[in-house]
Formats: structure tokens, sequence, C-alpha cells
């Protein structure tokens, strides 16, 4: 099974774009928008800008891993779009984690 059911389609997307609930640092944007389920949703963009193929399935491999590690601490009925900066390129996993951690606290959906 996996580890996150993840946003497929375009209109979901721009559902919570449109959502404008976003808050960012300096590796990560997350946009936050309810879903009405029993589940997170969990959607990437990463940009051709932030590098080759190789670099953009590694920075979305580490976002993916940070968050199944994590999931647990996270309140569930949302839709996450999370969009990498360019600056994540050389950031070790920690750095990762620890950008997607900050930007669940200001979002207010980790639990306590």
């Amino acid at each position: 099974m996996e580890s996150y059911i993840s946003l497929k389609n375009r209109f979901e997307f721009d559902k919570v774009y449109s959502s404008k609930n976003s808050f960012g640092n300096k590796n990560l944007v997350m946009y936050v928008c309810k879903n009405e389920l029993d589940i997170n949703r969990i959607g990437l963009s990463i940009s051709k800008k932030v590098g080759n193929s190789v670099v953009r399935h590694r920075v979305g491999r580490l976002i993916k891993e940070s968050y199944r590690l994590n999931n647990k601490t996270v309140n569930i009925g949302y839709d996450i779009v999370i969009v990498a900066r360019n600056n994540i390129v050389n950031k070790s996993y920690q750095e990762v984690e620890g950008s997607l951690l900050h930007l669940f606290k200001l979002h207010k959906i980790i639990v306590s």
C-alpha cells in the first residue's frame, strides 16, 4: 500500500491553489485546503528550474520520505500541495524534514 495518497489531476491542484492558504520558507512553499475526507492527499510540484530529472526526483523522494515519517503527526482531512524552491537542491534530508515540519506548524495542521 502507498504511504500517502497523491493529488493527480489539474483541477485538484487548482482547488488547493485557489484556497490561497499558503506559507513558505527558503526551501518549500505549502498550500493547504480542507478536503472533506478522512485522509490527507499530497501533491508535489517541482519545476524544471530546480534541476534536471535526477535532481528533481531526488528532491521528490526527500519530500515524500519526510512526509511518510511524519504523517502520524499531521491532522487528517487536508489536501496539501508542496512546491519545491531552487534552494532545496543541495539540502540534506534533515534540512528538508525541518522545512516541512516548520510549514506544518505554520499551517497549524500538526498534532501537538
